[in-house]
This record gives C-alpha cells, structure tokens and sequence, in this order.
C-alpha cells in the first residue's frame, strides 16, 4: 500500500524556485512601472479570495497567477526607486539570497548548541560592523559588552528599557514586580516606541517626561537635568533617558554626549535610537553625529533601513552584556546543555524577549561580503548628496521652503502657502501614483517628507521627483 505524500518534491522545489528567482528578478526590473502607492482601496484584495482554504491542494503556478492577479494591485513598492516616504526598508540581491538561505536552512538559534554557526557568525558581523562604523569598542562581544541582531529598534528599546528598569531596582522587579516610582525620559521628537514600551515594561506613561528641544528639534540637555532634579526632589527615581541621531519626523540629532554626562552623573542608563540614520556612520565624516557614544548603555540602528539588508534586522549593542543576561535569562532543564553549563558560549536566547530566533546573520553577512565596505559608503554617500542636492533645489526656488539643511537623507519641505494645500499637493501626488512622499506636522505646520535612500535610486529619480511636485503644485494653485 502507497501512502500519500504531499510535500513539494525536490525537483518541484528546484523548478519552481527557480521561475520564482526569474520573477522576483523581473519584478526589479520592471518596478518604476508600477503605481508606487497601492491604489486598492479598503477590501479590494479580500473580495477576490475564495471564502474557504481549499480542501484540495493547487499549483505553484495557479498561486503566482492570483499573485499577479490580486496580490500585486495591492503592493505599495517599497523597492521603487520613486519611494520616498517614511523611512525606506530597502533590500538587495544578496540580502535576499541570504534570506533564502536561511529559510532553506530552517535554523532554530535560540541557543548556541541549536547551530552553533547562527551564533558566532552573528557575533563575528556585529563585532565587524563596530569597526566599520567607527562604534565604542565596548560594544565588542570579545569586550564587556555586545551585540545581537533584534527584530525592530521598537524591540531593542523595550529590552534596553527592562534592562534599565532591572539596574535601578538591583534586579529587584523581576522578582516582586511594580516600580512605580520610576521615571523614564525622552524628547518631544523620540519614536513613539518608547512609549509603548513604557506601557509594556511596567512604568506608565504618566512616568514618562517629555524634554523639550530647541530649534533644531533636538532635546535640550539643560532642560532634562532641570526634570531630573524636581523629580528627585519628590521622590521619584530617574532610571531612563533616550537619546535620537535622526528623529523620525526631521532627522535631528540629539547632543548625545551633552544628554550622556546628564545621565552618568544621575546614574541613568542612556540608550541611543539611529534606527535609520545610524548606517551613515560607515562614512567617517558622517561620525561627529555620534559623538559621545561611549556614554550610551545601549543603542541600535537598522540595517533594514538603510544597508540595503531586508526587513527585520535591527543592530542591538550594550556595553555590559552581564545586565543583559541577568534581566532576561532563564534556563529550564528542556533547553540545559553542556555547552550553555559551562558558560563557554554566547546563546541569544538571553539577549532579547523571544526565545525563538531566525538565522538573520547571513543576510547580513552576505550583504557587507558582496558589497564590501567601500561599496557601502559609497551607495550612503550617494543618497547623502542627493538629498543635498534636493535641498538646493528647495532653497532656490521661490514658490518652497526647507524646514532646516539635512544631516543626513532626509529632507522636510512645504509649499509656501497653508497646511490644506500642502496636504492637497501630497496627497495629488500619491494618488498620481509616480512618487511617495509622507509628512509631519513641526512648529504646528505641515512639512512634506522626502526620504531619500531606496537601493536603486538615481539622481534621475530625485530629479524628476522635484520636476513633478513643482509641476503639480502650479497646477493646483491655478
């Protein structure tokens, strides 16, 4: 008696495979064609699926055509070139190789004897990438401290926050829970993370201080001591403060070493967020935004964002990988093993929340291999200068304004005229579907956004982007 097998064979495995690497490679080289913004509106994918799984299974070639016919009307395209929105999430060749090598691989790496290579190579890129980006040496995991590949900067900043929360409670509330005392600090710009994981750790945002920031939109060192004190004054303990190199909304960079002898003097752990703009630490004259990292407790940035490295791959570095540990280890006997015993190994397990975790390193590793350092700063450069470049063009013209000279790739602008028709020109052009651009709202006026950093973009795109803003703003002013 045969018994029914229905896996995907290898041979069907290599033949399907290798349509879907020609698809995702002609899908590359036909994205400028499609409508950067999804143009679906609510419900418009969901109609055309069926009600139920089907009871019988179907081809890999009847699944790509509804792919074609239902999934991509409802893709906005990360990877265009005309992407300018957000923050990009940009992704390469070898990051996506590198991806699919992990999932053929299927590694489990919660502990460094569930594939020994999952861990060291992940120690071995975060280490290098210390020096490619000119970091504390302390963040080394042959130092005190050490780095290990997060999800998201959202996860990064709730573990730094319980290793904070466990450091000024001497590890206490792991143990009998609550802190309510305990007061945290951020500006008026941090990421809303931060405040999420306030809520998730236990504090409460009525814990939560907003610093003010000066007139570059960057927290003001003065003003947080001055919150440190009147809390201290009525019995609150200070245990946290975030610091920002480029802010979501503006780019801005937050006096890091100013805001790190703040923190050291009142014995709060500082951790520095460059989600985005921390891969603009490659290029050596980009580093004096980072100055006074050696304060930091802990920081991150994503590769996810800017080094051309798929989503997720947040950076996650400590200086003392001992707090780390202590405030999220635990080892039941189903994970005890001889290596782990003796103390000889690292197992991420105890480095952040889940104890599951994919093979991220390779991406990683593949990327900075194919593109070698060199070619990395170049790509960085490149995006630096085109913002720039945009900035020029805004600065010139007589009908816009620059919100302030980008540090790094991002540029905020608006029409001269009020918030409503700089909506209006926002949202005319997403709908035309050629650019993206997304917004903020400073000194209570509405900024266009334009983030500019996808991995294929050229000097052309940027170009024809102002070419058409300019164009849809007079027609809309007619």
């Amino acid at each position: 008696m045969t018994t029914k097998n229905y896996h995907m064979s290898p041979e069907q495995f290599r033949e399907q495979g290798k349509k879907l690497i020609d698809w995702i490679a002609d899908y590359y080289e036909q994205v400028e064609s499609y409508p950067v913004l999804s143009q679906a509106k609510p419900g418009d994918v969901r109609k055309h699926l069926p009600e139920q799984a089907p009871e019988q299974g179907e081809s890999f070639d009847h699944m790509m055509k509804d792919v074609e016919q239902f999934i991509m009307p409802g893709i906005t395209h990360w990877q265009s070139p005309n992407f300018f929105a957000y923050f990009q999430s940009n992704t390469s060749g070898p990051s996506i190789l590198g991806e699919l090598l992990s999932a053929g691989l299927g590694v489990q790496g919660m502990l460094w004897a569930t594939s020994p290579a999952c861990t060291e190579l992940e120690s071995h890129v975060l280490d290098w990438l210390v020096d490619m980006m000119g970091l504390p040496q302390q963040f080394k995991t042959t130092e005190k401290g050490g780095g290990v590949i997060q999800d998201t900067a959202s996860n990064a900043l709730l573990t730094a926050l319980l290793c904070a929360r466990e450091m000024k409670t001497n590890f206490g509330t792991n143990q009998l829970g609550g802190c309510p005392k305990t007061v945290a600090y951020i500006s008026s710009h941090t990421h809303s993370s931060v405040e999420k994981g306030i809520k998730i750790a236990g504090i409460g945002i009525n814990n939560l201080r907003i610093i003010a920031a000066d007139e570059n939109q960057a927290m003001i060192p003065e003003k947080l001591e001055e919150q440190i004190q009147k809390d201290i004054e009525e019995g609150f303990i200070p245990f946290f403060t975030c610091a920002t190199i480029g802010t979501t909304s503006s780019n801005a960079v937050d006096p890091v070493r100013a805001i790190g002898e703040v923190c050291r003097k009142y014995d709060i752990w500082l951790h520095v967020d460059a989600a985005m703009s921390g891969t603009a630490a490659i290029c050596p004259e980009k580093r004096s935004h980072f100055d006074g990292l050696e304060l930091a407790k802990s920081y991150a940035f994503n590769p996810h964002k800017w080094m051309f490295t798929n989503f997720d791959c947040d950076c996650f570095y400590v200086s003392d990988k001992s707090v780390l540990i202590k405030t999220l280890s635990i080892l039941p006997e189903y994970l005890k093993n001889e290596a782990t015993e003796q103390g000889a190994v690292i197992d991420y397990r105890d480095w952040h929340i889940q104890l599951g975790r994919r093979f991220r390193a390779l991406k990683l590793w593949f990327v900075i291999r194919h593109y070698g350092v060199e070619g990395l700063r170049h790509h960085i450069r490149e995006h630096i200068q085109l913002a720039q470049g945009f900035s020029q063009w805004v600065n010139q013209s007589s009908d816009f304004e620059l919100l302030n000279e980008p540090p790094f790739n991002l540029v905020c602008f608006r029409y001269k005229a009020d918030d409503a028709f700089n909506k209006q020109l926002m949202d005319t052009l997403n709908k035309g579907g050629k650019i993206y651009l997304t917004h903020t709202v400073l000194n209570e006026q509405f900024w266009l956004r334009m983030s500019i950093g996808q991995t294929s973009t050229e000097r052309r795109h940027v170009e024809n982007a102002w070419n058409l803003i300019q164009e849809t703003a007079q027609q809309l002013k007619k």
